[in-house]
């Protein structure tokens, strides 16, 4: 068995979607980034590359690659799973945290573990999202970004 941290933080700008774990959020401001900015989907990813010893988001799909411009970061995780699942590496849990004053996530985690369980195909009980605010402290406290943290225990398939 491994075990995978992720984390990314994005700025919240205006004109952008707000996509999180995969679900479009109504808000008057999305992530600014290269793909579609999913904090969610992309600390998640780091985890899964983590737990296999594969590096991180920035190695596997680069920001600087145009193939990656506007992308849906559920491409990254399907492509992760994929190459974990080559190497005989399965998602077993997963557990995240995400860091945001606004907009108030607590009526959408269900949502968002329902959308991360369809993706590392796990049952919704193997997933789970909480949310935080910054307490009006430091960039999330003043509404200027949003954070995530992602754990995940991977086991032989």
């Amino acid at each position: 068995m491994r075990v995978g941290l992720g984390h990314d933080t994005h700025r919240l700008v205006p004109g952008r979607p707000l996509i999180l774990a995969g679900v479009r959020i109504d808000h008057d401001r999305g992530l600014a980034g290269h793909s579609d900015a999913d904090v969610v989907l992309h600390a998640v990813t780091d985890a899964l590359l983590g737990a296999a010893g594969l590096g991180d988001i920035g190695d596997a799909y680069p920001d600087t690659d145009p193939a990656h411009q506007d992308a849906d970061s559920a491409r990254f995780v399907g492509a992760t799973l994929a190459r974990l699942a080559d190497l005989g590496w399965l998602p077993v849990n997963l557990d995240v945290i995400l860091f945001a004053q606004q907009p108030k996530l607590g009526p959408l985690k269900q949502e968002m573990r329902r959308r991360l369980s369809e993706l590392l195909a796990l049952p919704f009980e193997s997933v789970n999202v909480k949310a935080k605010t910054g307490e009006h402290v430091g960039h999330i406290g003043r509404g200027e970004a949003i954070a995530c943290q992602a754990i995940v225990l991977l086991r032989r398939s």
